[in-house]
């Protein structure tokens, strides 16, 4: 696997890491990346992460729903009816599957 070279001056040594870590982890809330080091070779790095959104607002959900193609619920109806068998089945009376019992014994 490659892996791309790092920017030089965004370099951190593994002792710079310990030694200045508060001022890493500052950079990195700000959104900088840092390629980490040991001896001078390339280990890993440092990035940060995205923070997912918890909410969308009433506008992105307008303009996304617009490309959304209509749905008729009444042939939705139809299609679940047709498709999917609505009646009890308890899946844990395993004599009912068999036969073994009959309405009369219950």
């Amino acid at each position: 696997m490659n892996t791309p070279h790092p920017d030089p001056s965004h370099q951190t040594s593994q002792r710079d890491l310990r030694n200045r870590s508060a001022e890493i982890m500052d950079g990195l809330e700000r959104g900088e990346e840092d390629a980490v080091t040991r001896n001078g070779h390339h280990i890993g790095d440092l990035v940060p992460i995205r923070r997912r959104r918890r909410a969308v607002s009433r506008a992105e959900f307008t303009a996304v729903s617009r490309g959304m193609p209509w749905l008729d619920d009444r042939k939705y109806r139809e299609d679940m009816d047709r498709h999917v068998n609505d009646e009890f089945y308890d899946p844990y009376d395993r004599a009912y599957g068999r036969g073994a019992v009959t309405e009369n014994e219950e």
